[in-house]
Order: structure tokens, then C-alpha cells, then sequence
């Protein structure tokens, strides 16, 4: 019967919007801003490895805001008690807390009730209400102990990332970036995207510097008690120290303007400022009462300068000079317009992509993906005929529905999001060899066209959900673990395999009916254009199952032992340090190569460890890799500097294509979130197996899953291929492409036990891989044919990726026939025993408790 028109036009809805969406990315901004105000112009963002810039993530060093806190809170708590009359020993900051050492024990009830008012202190949050800011103790009679509550660290870090987040906004809009992103992760952290930003070391500068500027005067420190904590001690940059009073004289907050000029006199950079109202007069007031005595500039704890106060300042404006180059005033003048952040900050991972790097990852992308697609067609229109174009049909409709909701949904496309589309274009293909294969199953059984079709549709449709389900697990699980562009990834894909749910079931079904139906078709023939295998196979592949089980369970022994010798080549991901690709100055005039040997030689005098260098395949492109440097994560941005300057020293044309810098506490991360998907992943899959079907599939189906992931992990280290957060993508998708394959051979093994109860299980599940063999076969050529063009031309920041994707596919096909089956097999043997063992024994019990047996038998 034919289509309701309702359904119609609800698809061709869907469809119109999915183009109209998608339509954008065809054109220029410039094209666009012709439009109609009622089309949508929204496109689909490039990612920063796709157009270049510079990616870094900022952490709130909790650990110096807690000190600040504390120095505060010491500094009120001498005041308090110096107004009670209270004499104390000395009030000192240990281990996270204030401790006061009063000098007479008579006084300890006056000094609580002196510091009542921080007992009373409160904060607000967002789960727990009000809640104490402060936690004093007394553990003795003369001692009194305050710390900050936990709460209270959580409420001034959250509020210090808030309010963080909108300073650094307020930064970059000063320098000018286009279009960058700013947001909070998680609690204490901020990422920001430059697009176009190469040199992200003044942006370094820019975002980590606190900016609390200080106006403080100087200290006689020959006259004061050196226990005296109203005495601060600092140093300039050449490291000379000053003596300056604790609190400052005027603070920066007062300024409204800074900006970068020229002394008159001596022509050197300085910073100029001015004040407010109330700075202008309080400054004045400060000059005017120490004309003659020097006072101190300080900005993050650093002093700037000390000039002589000549004469009283009355304008309300400054200077600030010192030994600063132009590039460090138009930085020190756009922090100090922007304000102070409220707590310091540290770059912990720092990524950069160079814009020629960035276009030929389009450009290799592009053609790629188009060459995969080519195949794919190719191969759908070789073993289907006209009924193959309708599946390519529907391919150019998910790929064009995907494009549509990645503009909807204001995503950013990355290289590995392209990944994810060519992968997905490949994934979607099954569903449409699954229809094809059930429909001319129910043909040759002699159905009529309506019905071989009908039957086609339902009977694939079961094994296409519980394939896409488990797919969708690994995506799923793939996006809460990753981050950056791995999240990319896990977005396209899963949008292109829910997408094929759409195009490849119900679009297809209903072109497929309106041909038979129009066309009066008596018999629906789908037929290859050549037949390149029997119609009808009858191999016995159980004969084989010791042998196949065998074979994979050396390999798998032989990939544990690579495993650990000579090991995985982990990228900067999981360890951490430095990792730059650099184009020498002869990959663009073709000259002589950069000498290798020289650069290595430089660089290992340089103290930072192992350095490693490779040639990465291009001509001219290095890979150089720094181990991870000691110090924290300040050590590591600190470094990519000596390297880049050791590298211009031997080819002052070189380019930075590709920057990363990852400290101790992202990769440690990124390493327990990989592990933990990978885990979680596999459980989840597993668990949906046992539900849809029986305990002997789960278990036959996670056997198998560990051999396949042993022998990719054996894959990347005989390979030496960067195992990073790609490599925990590619293990991923590999898991949930083997689970599907073998969720498709279970299926038919699950519908055949229906059919056929008293059929011996070892020809069941010969039958049923016999019958899946086509699908199984056409599905791994698809998805290869996919990603093949990746893997020989996808460049390294997909090779991770795409490479042991191809090794997957295989592995995980013949895994499906020559691993799970068997291990089927065995239980269902095991089980069988056991139901006759159980069955011998009942005998046997009721034979000895018949009294008449007994009798007879004595």
C-alpha cells in the first residue's frame, strides 16, 4: 500500500528545513548578508586545528587565593585585637590557617570575643544557603587557629571564576581578537580560543597576570622589628629588593585609564595612567605628605618601579617607566584597563595551530571525505543497481541534515568532526545494505514486491536499532569523557547514525514504495550489477573455530607483550610536556632540509630533558616532543619559549605550525577520563547485549571485545603511532563497530533459534553466519572504503585516528565469525552438559527414594 500523505509531507518538512539550515555553509558571510531576513544564516563554526589560533584553558590557583585570603584575614585580625587591648606573641599563616599565640592565657576569652565578628561571617551558596566563611578553634589556652571553611573555598572560587571570566573577556576585547570564545569549565577553570592567534605567549602574559596594581611606600627596615608583619619585602626584575609597608598607599582600582606612550625625556616605553575623583585626591594627599621619599609601583607582587617623590602630583595622572619594551607597555596598559583578576591564574594546557597547517587540514579533509564518498556510492550502485542510488540518495541526505543541525545547534567543525562524518557516511551504509540484503531474502522466498519489501523493512528494522544503540553507547560515553575536538568527533558521528535512522529507513522506505507502486512492480529484484560471490554460501566456519580462537589468542598474547615492551608511544595527552611541529624554511623554497642533527644538538643543551625529533612525512616537518618539565605547570608554557628560540637559532625562517603544551594535572585527567570511557563504554554495551538477548551473547560478545581491543592496543605500539585523546576515539568506535557487527550476526543466530528449535546449535549458527556473510562483508568494504583515503592522506592529526580504524574493521569482522560464534558454541555446549548433568542426578534421587525400587532391589 502506498504512503500516507500526512507522513509525506512531515518528511519533506524535515527535509526542506535540514537544506534551508545546511544551505549557508555554501556561501560567504559576505553572500549571506544579501539574504532574506527570514532565512537562516547561521554557519557551521570552524574549529581552531581547521583555521588556526591558539587554544588555552586557565586554572585558578586556589591554593595562592587562599593565601591572599589569609593575609587579609591576618592583617584584620592584628587590627581587632590591637583595638581590645589584647598583646599576642605573634599572629603567623601555616597550613592553610591563621594561628594567633596570645602572650597571657588570661586573655584567650577576650580574643574570641574580639573575633567574634569572623566567627559571624557569612557566605552565600548556591546549595547550601548561608552558610560560615570562617572555622576558628582554640586547641590550647593561648592559641587560637582560623581557617577558611570549606564552603567558604568553594564560594570565593566560584565567585573568582565568575567574575575571572568576565575580566579576561574584557582583556581580549582590548587587544582585539575576532570572534574568540570565552567560557567557564567546571568550577575554577576558563578556556579560551583565538582564532588567528599564533604566538600565544603575550596572550599568556595577558590572561595569567593578576594585574593588582599597588601604589605602596617604602619601609625603614633598619628600623622596624624584623618579626614585624607589617613589613613587606619584594623585588624588581633585576632582583633588587625593597622594603615596603604591607598595605598599599593606593590601589590600582582607582585608575581609569592606561595606555602606552613615550617618556619625552628619555624616549623610553612607559605606561601613562590616570585616576578617578577620589584617586586623584587621595594621591595627591599621599604625594604632597612624602615629597622626597620614594615610593614603590608593584603590580602582581613585582615592583615595577620606585621613584623619588619630588614634588606633590596634583593632575590625577602618572607614569609608570621602567626597563619595558613597547610590546610589555601595550600589554601592562591593556591589563591594567581591564582591571585585576581576583585571584591568580595558571595556563595548565596550551594548544596552537599555525593558518597554513589549518587550510591544509581543510583542504586534505575535503578531498578525503569526498574520495571516501565517492567510493562508498560507487560500491552502493555496484551491489544494488538503481536500488544502490536510492541508498547514495539517502547518504547526500544525511550528510546535508547533518551540516543542517551542526548549524542549528551553533556547533564548531574540527578535523576530527570530519572524521566523524566520513565514519558516519560509512556506518549509515548498513542500515541500507541490511534493508537491501532482507529484501531480496523475502524475494527469493517468493514473496510478492509490496510484501518482500514490508517484510524487508520490519525485519531489518530490530537488527538496526540494536546495532545503532550500541554505536550511540561508545558516542555517547566518547562525549562525557572527551574534550575539545574528541567531543567534536562524538557529536558528528552520533548526529550522522541517529540522522540514518531517518534517511536510511523512512526516506528510503517511502521512495522504494512509491517505485513499486507507480510501476505496478510484481516482484521486487534487487541485483548487483556483477556478482563477485555466490548467491548462496554453505560454509562450515565452525570447523574452524580452534583454529580462529588460537590465532587470536597468540596475537592478543603477542600485543600484551608489545604492550609493555616496547610500549605505547603516549602523546602529550597522557604525559604530558611540550609537543611543536615545525615547517624548516626549506618546505617553502625547496632547499636543503633542516639539519636534524644540528637542532638536536642545540636543543639537548638546552636542560629539558628528553627531547625527541621526528620527521613527520612532509617535507621539511619536524615533530619535536619535550618531556614533561619539573615545576608545575607554569614550567611547561615557560619552556615552549627556549624551544622556539633554540629552533629560530639554527633556521630563523621557520614556522610554528602546531603548539602543545599540556601540564602534569590535564594529561593525568585526560588519561583517567580515556580509560574510564573506554571501560564504561564496554560495561554499557555489554549490558544492553545481555538484555536484548541471553547471558551466552554478553559473554561471548566481551571475550571477543578484549581480544579486538588487545590487538589494536598491540597495533599502535608495533606501529609506533601516537596514542593520545584520537587513539582513545579510535578505541572507542572500534568497540562499538565491533559490537554492532557481532549484534547483527546475533541477531539472525537469535531470530533462526525461533525458527528452527530442534536444529542442532552448531548449523544454527553456521546458517546464521552464511546468511549475515553478505551484510557482514558489505558493511567492513563501506566503512573501509570510508576511511582508507583518511588514513593515507588525512595527515598526523588524524592518523591516530584513521589507521587503526582500517586494522579495526578487519579485525573486528573475522572476530565476528571466527570468535564470537565459537565462544557461542562452547557455552551453549557447556550449558547443555550441565542440563544433562542436572537431569542424571534428579534421575537418580527419585530412583533412590522409590520405595519400590528399593524393594525390588534388595
Amino acid at each position: 500500500m502506498r504512503t500516507s500523505r500526512w507522513r509525506v509531507v512531515v518528511y519533506s518538512l524535515v527535509l526542506l528545513t535540514g537544506f534551508l539550515t545546511a544551505l549557508p555553509n555554501l556561501f560567504t558571510p559576505a553572500q549571506l548578508a544579501d539574504w532574506p531576513s527570514f532565512l537562516p544564516t547561521r554557519q557551521v563554526a570552524l574549529g581552531l586545528d581547521l583555521r588556526g589560533g591558539s587554544h588555552l584553558v586557565l586554572e585558578i590557583d586556589t591554593a595562592a587565593m587562599i593565601a591572599e585570603r589569609l593575609e587579609i584575614t591576618r592583617d584584620d585580625v592584628t587590627t581587632a585585637l590591637r583595638k581590645a587591648h589584647i598583646d599576642v606573641n605573634s599572629i603567623q599563616i601555616s597550613n592553610d590557617q591563621v594561628i594567633v599565640s596570645l602572650s597571657d592565657t588570661k586573655d584567650h576569652d577576650g580574643a574570641l570575643d574580639a573575633l567574634e565578628y569572623l566567627a559571624n561571617a557569612q557566605v552565600e551558596t548556591p546549595r547550601h544557603g548561608s552558610t560560615a566563611e570562617f572555622v576558628i578553634t582554640a586547641p590550647s589556652d593561648n592559641s587560637i587557629h582560623i581557617a577558611l571553611s570549606e564552603q567558604g573555598i568553594r564560594n570565593r572560587v566560584d565567585a573568582s571564576a565568575q567574575q575571572s571570566l568576565e575580566i579576561i573577556r574584557s582583556r581580549i576585547d582590548q587587544i582585539g581578537v575576532s570572534e574568540p570564545t570565552i567560557q567557564r569549565i567546571g568550577s575554577d577553570r576558563v578556556l579560551v580560543q583565538l582564532p588567528g592567534v599564533q604566538d600565544p605567549s603575550q596572550v599568556r602574559k595577558l590572561l595569567g597576570s593578576t594585574a593588582k596594581l599597588g601604589f605602596y611606600m617604602l619601609a625603614d627596615r633598619s628600623r622596624t622589628d624584623k618579626r614585624d608583619s607589617s613589613v613587606l619585602t619584594l623585588q624588581d626584575k633585576d632582583g633588587q629588593s625593597y622594603h615596603l609597608h604591607r598595605t598599599p598607599a593606593l590601589s590600582g582600582d582607582h585608575l581609569t585609564d592606561a595606555h602606552a606612550g613615550f617618556d619625552p625625556q628619555s624616549h623610553q616605553p612607559v605606561v601613562n595612567f590616570r585616576f578617578d575623583t577620589a584617586g586623584a585626591a587621595k594621591f595627591a594627599d599621599i604625594t604632597r605628605a612624602n615629597v622626597g621619599k620614594p615610593f614603590a609601583i608593584v603590580l602582581d607582587n613585582e615592583v615595577l618601579s620606585a621613584p623619588v617623590i619630588r614634588e606633590a602630583i596634583t593632575g590625577g595622572s602618572g607614569q609608570i617607566s621602567g626597563s619595558f619594551t613597547v610590546g610589555e607597555t601595550v600589554t601592562l596598559s591593556a591589563l591594567l584597563r581591564a582591571g585585576s583578576l581576583p585571584a591568580p591564574m595558571t595556563v595548565i594546557e596550551e594548544r596552537t595551530v599555525g593558518p597554513d597547517l589549518g587550510a591544509d587540514a581543510i583542504e586534505m579533509g575535503l578531498y578525503t571525505g569526498l574520495i571516501g564518498l565517492g567510493l562508498v556510492t560507487g560500491l552502493m550502485f555496484f551491489l544494488y543497481g538503481r536500488w544502490g542510488m536510492i541508498a547514495n540518495l539517502a547518504l547526500g541526505l544525511n550528510v546535508m541534515l547533518t551540516f543542517g543541525a551542526l548549524s542549528l545547534m551553533g556547533a564548531t567543525l574540527t578535523l576530527p568532526g570530519i572524521a566523524g562524518i566520513v565514519l558516519g557516511i560509512g556506518l549509515a551504509v548498513d542500515a541500507n545494505v541490511l534493508i537491501n540484503e532482507r529484501i531480496r531474502e523475502e524475494t527469493k522466498r517468493g514473496l510478492s514486491a509490496f510484501m518482500a519489501l514490508d517484510s524487508g523493512f520490519k525485519r531489518a528494522y530490530a537488527t538496526i536499532v540494536d546495532s545503532n544503540i550500541t554505536t550511540l553507547i561508545a558516542t555517547a560515553l566518547l562525549f562525557e569523557f572527551g574534550s575539545g575536538p574528541v567531543r567534536g568527533f562524538a557529536i558528528t558521528m552520533g548526529l550522522g547514525i541517529v540522522i540514518s535512522m531517518f534517511t536510511a529507513v523512512a526516506v528510503v522506505r517511502v521512495i522504494m514504495t512509491e517505485i513499486v507502486w507507480r510501476t505496478r512492480m510484481k516482484k521486487l529484484v534487487i541485483e548487483p550489477l556483477w556478482r563477485f560471490m555466490p548467491e548462496k554460501t554453505s560454509i562450515s566456519f565452525m570447523r574452524a573455530r580452534f583454529l580462529g580462537i588460537g590465532m587470536s589468542l597468540l596475537l592478543s598474547a603477542i600485543s600484551i607483550g608489545l604492550f609493555f615492551k616496547p610500549g605505547l608511544d603516549y602523546g602529550v595527552d597522557f604525559k604530558g610536556g611540550i609537543q611543536v611541529e615545525v615547517a624548516s624554511s626549506s618546505a617553502n623554497d625547496g632547499n636543503s632540509p633542516l639539519d636534524l642533527g644540528a637542532l638536536r644538538q642545540e636543543l639537548s643543551t638546552l636542560g629539558l630533558g628528553d627531547v625527541s625529533l621526528q620527521d613527520i612525512g612532509k617535507d621539511g616537518h619536524i615533530l619535536i616532543r619535550v618531556e614533561r618539565q619539573p615545576g608545575g605547570e607554569q614550567a611547561q608554557t615557560a619552556a615552549v619559549e627556549t624551544v622556539k628560540k633554540a629552533v629560530q637559532s639554527i633556521d630563523p625562517a621557520a614556522d610554528f605550525e602546531r603548539t602543545e603544551v599540556v601540564g602534569p594535572k590535564v594529561s593525568g585527567e585526560l588519561a583517567q577520563s580515556g580509560v574510564s570511557a573506554v571501560i564504561f563504554a564496554s560495561l554499557a554495551m555489554l549490558c544492553y547485549i545481555w538484555w536484548r538477548f541471553e547471558w551466552p551473547f554478553a559473554v561471548g560478545a566481551i571475550v571477543t571485545l578484549i581480544l579486538d581491543v588487545t590487538k589494536t592496543i598491540g597495533f599502535f605500539a608495533i606501529m609506533g603511532l601516537d596514542f593520545n585523546l584520537t587513539a582513545i576515539a579510535a578505541l572507542l568506535t572500534l568497540i562499538g563497530y565491533s559490537v554492532n557487527d557481532k549484534v547483527v550476526v546475533y541477531d539472525r543466530m537469535r531470530e533462526n533459534l525461533r525458527l528452527y528449535r530442534k536444529m542442532p546449535m552448531r548449523e544454527i549458527i553456521d546458517m546464521s553466519i552464511n546468511q549475515s556473510l553478505a551484510r557482514c562483508l558489505f558493511t567492513s568494504l563501506t566503512t573501509l572504503f570510508a576511511m582508507v583515503p583518511m588514513a593515507i592522506w588525512g595527515g598526523s592529526a588524524v592518523e591516530s585516528f584513521a589507521v587503526p580504524m582500517v586494522f579495526g574493521v578487519v579485525i573486528a569482522t573475522t572476530s565476528s565469525i571466527y570468535i564470537a560464534a565459537p565462544i557461542l558454541l562452547f557455552l551453549d555446549t557447556w550449558r547443555q552438559k550441565q542440563r544433562q548433568k542436572h537431569a542424571r542426578l534428579a534421575s537418580e534421587t527419585d530412583i533412590d527414594d522409590n520405595p519400590l525400587i528399593k524393594k525390588a532391589s534388595s
